[in-house]
């Protein structure tokens, strides 16, 4: 007879270590619960069923018991809560939520991926309503939509701007609803820093979202939600997604050892204090292999690697654990956006030293159709040139750039490592120096010290201050949209005109998007220049940085017309 193995929790974690198990051991007794009606479900893909995207709700369910049980003789039982773990006996108490009914199973192994919980604040009135949803399960989406559908429901308010927050907000308003995002922060997807953030406000902004930063929800009441602000949001539906807790009442009860993260803490191994216990996926806490710290990453590719790597264990079959980086992608209106490792956020919390690189390259060859800017942010260990992470904001293939930057980091790789990584080319899919390769090569020029630059961030408090800027575009770019005290010297003339630029004070240089105003800035330093600063981004950088806080604030313009181009 093989192992008794039990698993609390049938959808990533759980269902993948069952999964593995019996391909390592046809003799196993492997069970697991789930106190839903559903095992092996697409939780990333539940928001999608709000537009019609996937149509039918049905199809989220990846996998039934009985299919389960017939391809992989695993038994999976739904409706069917564990309510208790008696740790000395080596058994747990189940609850069937049909019935109401009680029993007990034995396991030589224990598996806890029981996932987390959407967090609903008490202290929000009305939170509670029968207007109020969370998007957790196939359960929740099709509750969401069927309410929508039936009430005819139009105005809608999604609080919380992370993963969830977002694609529900973008999936309803492709379903011709009347969307409100309201986020207490100062912006949306955590994972992007603000410069970044700001080109995803202006999307949502451009596609309808009515989009609300920096205010929190009061009250929710049956035809609209309050903010701290005292505004009132029009929404006879709300759909709470600020965030989630691990789901960890079943560990603590068991005495189990719950990390400073508040997940359940687990060895390398992913065993609990327990050595005959394991625990996976969101309600655990994991190692960063960047900060060097434990953190909380509710994603599903980790949760893959880590079930596979805690039934490998069960049969001595040894990994390596490299730790989590936390690599994401997500789709907003029209644009991609994916980032991987740290953020300047987070290397700042770290006490990490860094530089960082923003470049705006073609995504692809400019003469081919649908060719487009990419905003891309490459954060870099100084002064060792350690890559750290980066950030991809476009219409192309940004989730491409972002897996080779998560697999460098993940090789320990550098800034010299990367300039030198050779990639695929054609002129259809991307350039002959890729996006990554030319991050490389400007972090290395500031590394090395071979220029200066400034951040978009910085260039509003430039223009109130009357800086001396330098705008290097042709005379018919500048003419269409340019920094409202800027001065016009084509990069074409600048050999010519370089009367006209002052040495005794700082001059700051710009483009398009920060390669011509580079090239600017060699050619005065290689002529005695050593007062020049190309500002990172340029035109386009900042007309995206300042666009949504322009709209929302009705604040002076430092620009004569925006260009996104």
């Amino acid at each position: 007879m093989g192992k008794r193995i039990l698993i609390i929790g049938g959808v990533a974690g759980g269902a993948s270590v069952a999964a593995r198990a019996r391909r390592i051991d046809e003799e196993a007794d492997i069970i697991m619960f789930e106190k839903g009606p559903h095992v092996s479900f697409s939780n990333c893909a539940l928001p999608f069923h709000l537009s019609g995207m996937v149509e039918n709700g049905d199809d989220l369910v990846l996998m039934c018991p009985t299919q389960f049980k017939n391809q992989y003789n695993i038994e999976a039982r739904v409706n069917s809560e564990v309510i208790k773990i008696i740790r000395e006996d080596k058994k747990v108490v189940v609850k069937n939520l049909l019935t109401g009914g009680e029993y007990e199973e034995s396991y030589d192994k224990l598996v806890l991926s029981p996932g987390a919980n959407p967090i609903l604040p008490r202290s929000i009135e009305g939170v509670t309503g029968s207007n109020v949803f969370t998007v957790r399960n196939v359960v929740d989406i099709k509750k969401l939509k069927n309410y929508i559908d039936s009430n005819n429901i139009k105005d809608i308010a999604v609080v919380g701007g992370g993963f969830i927050g977002v694609e529900v907000a973008e999936n309803l308003c492709l379903a011709d609803k009347n969307v409100s995002l309201i986020e207490a922060l100062d912006q949306i997807m955590n994972p992007f820093d603000y410069d970044m953030a700001q080109i995803l406000h202006k999307e949502m902004m451009d596609k309808g979202v009515n989009l609300i930063l920096s205010d929190g929800v009061k009250k929710i009441d049956e035809d609209f939600v309050e903010l701290q602000s005292g505004k009132k949001v029009a929404a006879k539906v709300v759909v709470m997604a600020i965030g989630v807790s691990p789901e960890t009442g079943l560990a603590k009860d068991a005495g189990l050892e719950i990390g400073v993260t508040g997940g359940i803490k687990v060895d390398h191994n992913y065993l609990t204090n327990d050595k005959d216990i394991y625990a996976v996926g969101d309600a655990i806490e994991v190692y960063n292999r960047l900060t060097h710290k434990t953190s909380r990453l509710a994603l599903a590719g980790p949760a893959q690697r880590q079930a596979r790597a805690a039934a490998d264990n069960m049969y001595n079959i040894h990994h390596n654990n490299n730790g989590v980086i936390g690599s994401s992608v997500v789709q907003v209106f029209d644009l991609g956006a994916a980032s991987t490792g740290l953020n300047e956020k987070t290397a700042k919390a770290a006490g990490i030293s860094y530089d960082f690189v923003y470049i705006i390259p073609g995504d692809k060859v400019g003469l081919m159709p649908d060719s487009n800017p990419m905003h891309f942010k490459l954060i870099y260990e100084y002064p060792t040139g350690r890559i750290l992470g980066a950030q991809a904001i476009g219409k192309g293939n940004v989730d491409k750039r972002i897996d080779v930057i998560a697999t460098m980091i993940t090789m320990g790789g550098t800034l010299e490592n990367l300039k030198e990584l050779e990639l695929c080319y054609a002129p259809l899919f991307g350039t002959a120096k890729d996006v990554v390769n030319f991050a490389a090569l400007v972090g290395l020029n500031l590394l090395y010290g071979k220029f200066r630059q400034v951040p978009v961030t910085i260039v509003r408090e430039l223009v109130e201050k009357d800086e001396f800027i330098v705008d290097v575009r042709e005379k018919h770019e500048y003419e269409q949209g340019h920094l409202k005290n800027s001065v016009n010297i084509p990069l074409s003339e600048i050999r010519e005109r370089m009367s006209e630029i002052p040495k005794y004070k700082p001059v700051y240089l710009h483009c398009r998007s920060s390669q011509r105003s580079y090239n600017a800035v060699m050619a005065l330093q290689n002529s005695g220049y050593d007062n020049v600063i190309n500002i990172s981004g340029s035109y386009l950088g900042i007309c995206c940085y300042e666009y949504y806080q322009d709209q929302v604030t009705g604040r002076a313009k430092i620009v004569t017309e925006y260009n996104f181009n």
